[in-house]
């Protein structure tokens, strides 16, 4: 018989003591937000900050139901401000919101407002609005920088819809109005850019894209808060109510149908990711287009019932592209716009300071694939994204484009 001695002891207990499972800390960065861009979300949310003061945000939260009547107890809500995406996220830092707590609740929003202060000292403030679904623990994840690097400054006004509800949209269709509510100045200035953009280059396409020459501006003139406020021309506006800051509002106008494809001129160009050239430029040529496009859809499947669901498929993908990726671009114009299309929605989206990074399942960890899309500084938006493009993403690209010809590819 073996006996414990002291020794023995001493090692189980030790071994005893030590947690099996290492639990790792909960970081914006480590967070999975990939239901963000899931085909199947029952909420969409949004965090839209106006500035109020030199350290002092009204920072509002909107929850779209996506999902038809949907309950509120069946969700959990809570908010936090961070310092920095790789702070860790704990139960003392987060804010629970409860259902007094909302501004508003109508048949499409749930609405939740908080004044939020960032002493000056402060570089970097993260605003996070967490929703978890309880009947199966989804967790939906939403963030916007308040202050950092990448952020010139907040705009203190904001859009609304008729309601008064939040504009929780990137682009608007023409001829529908917004009303606008100032915190300072009464008057908005109003910038118009009537300039149309390329398709982006793939994603193992190195070369620099073009950039225009010459931006055509269109000063718009000025207009007052609190007025319905109609936009009629198809472009993007800038609205500002100072046009000496650094910031200022974007707004994408679109045609009637948007997010869905208005006409056959249209459809051949979003045809272009899964098209040679050669199939492209006759699709562009051709002076009917409908029997141009009709002929190429059956040329792909050499079956009609597998074309008419693969025209479907890829034209869903379309308009969520339009939906998710939309700023001064059409959304599916867009580099994330353009992979999310061809790839499909990722399995993972995490997000730093710099970058988005998307994964999508590969054999094990080493062989997923990943696309990161670095982000740039800029006056009309502060959370624009580029694709860090590689000849590397060849073979999986062009195998995504085969499954789509075949009529394989469906999400």
């Amino acid at each position: 018989m073996n006996r414990i001695t002291p020794l023995h002891l001493f090692f189980l207990l030790c071994i005893l003591s030590v947690p099996l499972v290492s639990q790792a800390q909960k970081t914006l960065s480590s967070t999975d937000q990939a239901l963000r861009y899931s085909l199947y979300s029952r909420l969409g949310l949004k965090i839209i900050p106006l500035k109020t003061g030199p350290s002092t945000f009204k920072v509002q939260y909107v929850i779209e139901k996506i999902e038809e009547n949907p309950t509120f107890s069946d969700f959990t809500f809570s908010h936090a401000i961070l310092n920095s995406y790789e702070q860790e996220i704990t139960d003392e830092l987060s804010t629970t919101l409860q259902e007094a707590d909302l501004k508003a609740d109508t048949e499409r929003h749930w609405i939740f407002e908080q004044n939020v202060e960032v002493p000056d000292s402060q570089q970097t403030a993260i605003a996070m609005l967490s929703v978890v679904d309880t009947r199966q623990g989804d967790e939906y994840v939403y963030h916007i920088d308040l202050k950092s690097t990448y952020v010139f400054d907040q705009p203190d006004f904001g859009a609304y819809y008729a309601n008064e509800v939040p504009f929780d949209q990137s682009y608007l269709n023409k001829e529908e109005s917004l009303l606008f509510k100032t915190v300072s100045s009464p008057a908005i200035h109003t910038f118009f850019y009537p300039m149309k953009f390329d398709v982006p280059y793939p994603p193992m396409e190195t070369r620099p894209a073009d950039i225009p020459k010459e931006l055509n501006v269109i000063k718009m003139g000025d207009f007052l808060s609190n007025i319905p406020k109609q936009l009629n021309e198809e472009g993007y506006y800038f609205f500002q109510t100072d046009t000496a800051a650094s910031t200022g509002l974007l707004l994408k106008t679109t045609h009637e149908s948007y997010p869905k494809v208005k006409d056959w001129e249209e459809m051949v160009q979003m045809v272009t990711y899964i098209s040679t050239r050669k199939e492209h430029e006759t699709l562009l040529l051709a002076e009917d287009k409908k029997k141009a496009l009709d002929s190429y859809w059956i040329s792909l499947t050499r079956n009609p019932e597998v074309a008419k669901e693969l025209i479907r498929n890829y034209f869903r993908m379309v308009e969520f592209a339009n939906i998710l990726f939309t700023d001064f671009k059409e959304g599916w114009k867009t580099d994330r716009g353009m992979v999310y299309i061809v790839m499909g929605p990722p399995q993972e989206v995490n997000f730093y300071l710099d970058r988005e990074v998307w994964s999508y399942a590969g054999m094990d960890e080493s062989s997923k694939i990943r696309f990161t899309f670095a982000r740039a500084k800029t006056l009309l938006s502060p959370h624009f994204y580029t694709l860090n493009r590689s000849r590397a993403y060849q073979p999986v690209w062009f195998k995504n484009i085969s499954q789509w010809r075949s009529g394989r590819m469906a999400f």
